[in-house]
């Protein structure tokens, strides 16, 4: 039964995107690609038609604690784990105007990728180095200006549960520029959602916001901050789940 639902998912994942994605080309040529409101109204509206069709098809839920530690609006940096494509969806609808921090692979997606670009996503190429910062941070001060909420994800890419890697520096890099305070978060997504994995499990996916680490502490320690409070993030979502 799991593979059939899965199945079924997968098949509304990839009509529900290309629907969107096609949807989108009236609009985008009456703007001329100039910025909007709709292309972000667009994507929300996306989000939750896979998110409602995660939910119905595969039984998967999610909760989330800690919207204490959320501003209630303006600029923010959200620096959360990364373990499905789920953590790529959810903020759009958790967030007024979120702005993802994303691979330049993505953006260069046919119809997809012009979307992305148009909803104020912050593409960047990891093969870049110095450059590739440099790039983050000046799109970076065109989010604050806009009052978006950036969402990171330090690992650089999807991190099956239980897996440890280094924190890629962009989200420290991105503190200092912005002044922004860091709100770490954790998510046990990829128990559900598997990396790159056909079957989606049901049950339910944690997300859980920590408070902020303000931008004003040393580079080390803020990045030895942050890994502490999404491990811890991590281990109390997995006691509350056990």
């Amino acid at each position: 039964m799991i593979w059939v639902r899965s199945a079924l998912f997968n098949a509304w994942l990839y009509g529900v995107t290309t629907a969107f994605a096609v949807s989108s080309l009236v609009p985008r040529i009456v703007t001329l690609d100039r910025p909007a409101a709709w292309p972000l109204r667009l994507a929300r509206a996306w989000a939750g038609c896979v998110l409602a069709g995660l939910r119905v098809l595969c039984g998967i839920r999610w909760t989330v604690s800690g919207r204490e530690n959320l501003p209630p609006d303006g600029p923010m940096l959200i620096a959360s784990n990364h373990q499905s494509a789920f953590d790529t969806m959810i903020w759009l609808l958790l967030l007024p105007l979120p702005s993802y921090v994303t691979k330049r692979e993505l953006v260069r997606l046919p119809l997809f990728g012009a979307m992305c670009r148009m909803a104020g996503m912050i593409a960047v190429d990891r093969s870049a180095g110095a450059d590739a910062i440099r790039a983050l941070l000046r799109a970076a001060d065109g989010a604050v200006r806009q009052g978006r909420q950036i969402v990171i994800f330090p690992e650089g890419t999807r991190v099956a549960p239980g897996v440890r890697v280094p924190f890629q520096p962009g989200v420290v890099a991105l503190a200092g520029r912005t002044g922004l305070p860091v709100i770490p978060v954790a998510t046990d997504s990829g128990r559900c959602w598997g990396r790159r994995a056909f079957r989606k499990l049901p049950g339910v996916i944690h997300i859980a916001i920590g408070p902020p680490i303000p931008a004003t502490v040393p580079r080390n320690e803020l990045m030895h901050r942050l890994e502490r409070a999404i491990e811890d993030g991590q281990a109390a979502i997995a006691g509350a789940a056990a």
